[in-house]
């Protein structure tokens, strides 16, 4: 087995853990976009991922990070399951194990998931219309999860499946400065 399919092997196999986990949670689909929001939160700060990676690092002083970092934002039960992936060595998969939990969820229900990179929080009309969109343009059912990401300046970056629309500011200035030479 080559090392990218042992690491899908490898994500496969934790985030059906996580969606055990989810699924008997009182809220199943709350505790699977809390796991990946906790999830993708941790994963965007590459210091952080770093230090809960390092086996220098005792596993007692790992928890004890996401302990402070989640546990006045988030369930016992998404602190524990991120302890749980951070404790068995998993810290540099965090991100596609909470992609693959959102996949799985929605593949159970006919959807895909949309990834959706934005500056700030949306509020739920604003989820609707982007879900609503999203699955206009993509023809296919949709569940949207947000991942705030202050590198996103304006606008928002979707990602189903292997297509990133990108309607950044950022990538909008890219493109003219490309045009503009």
């Amino acid at each position: 087995m080559d090392t990218a399919n042992a690491k899908d092997s490898v994500v496969q196999h934790y985030a059906a853990a996580l969606l055990s986990i989810a699924h008997a949670q009182e809220n199943p689909k709350g505790a699977i976009d809390e796991i990946f929001s906790a999830a993708q939160g941790l994963s965007g700060h590459v210091e952080l991922i770093g230090a809960l990676s390092d086996p220098r690092v005792p596993g007692e002083r790992k928890q004890g990070i996401i302990d402070d970092i989640l546990s006045k934002h988030a369930s016992k039960a998404t602190v524990a399951a991120m302890n749980f992936i951070v404790g068995v060595g998993q810290a540099n998969n965090l991100d596609a194990i909470a992609t693959r939990v959102a996949e799985l969820a929605a593949e159970a229900e006919g959807e895909v998931v949309a990834e959706v990179r934005v500056p700030f929080e949306l509020d739920t009309s604003q989820i609707e219309r982007l879900t609503a969109a999203i699955g206009k343009a993509t023809g296919k059912r949709v569940q949207v999860k947000t991942v705030i990401d202050p590198s996103v300046i304006g606008g928002l970056v979707v990602k189903v499946g292997d297509t990133v629309l990108d309607g950044s500011v950022q990538h909008r200035f890219t493109e003219l400065r490309e045009q503009w030479g």
